[in-house]
């Protein structure tokens, strides 16, 4: 008797979850994120240290990682580079590209300015 309830309602919940659909297999931000730096490091063989941009877009993620590409002593002479990397909407790694290399140490402006 006690089992014909809890059948009923795995059977409810079944059936939200269905008709719930894509959305529930969604990822979440912080797993994007994360699984984001694992493929990333995977397919370049570097360490990503942040995430300088996150956003959701109409195809999926665009996220600008930080990695370090090239480690040095002192560690403000170390390489780091920004990359651009583009998710689908299940978080699967779909392109990168480097958009930029720099020295740890030095500040580089953005855009137009000195």
């Amino acid at each position: 008797m006690a089992n014909t309830p809890r059948k009923t309602t795995d059977s409810k919940t079944t059936g939200e979850k269905a008709s719930s659909g894509e959305k529930e297999s969604l990822p979440g931000p912080m797993a994007v994120l994360r699984n984001a730096r694992e493929q990333l490091a995977e397919l370049t063989g570097m360490t990503p240290e942040s995430v300088s941009s996150f956003e959701r877009t109409e195809d999926g993620w665009l996220l600008e990682i930080e990695v370090l590409e090239l480690s040095r002593v002192p560690d403000t002479m170390s390489l780091l580079a920004s990359y651009e990397v583009q998710l689908d909407p299940q978080g699967e790694l779909t392109g990168y590209r480097r958009l930029r290399r720099y020295e740890r140490g030095r500040s580089e402006p953005r855009g137009t300015g000195g």
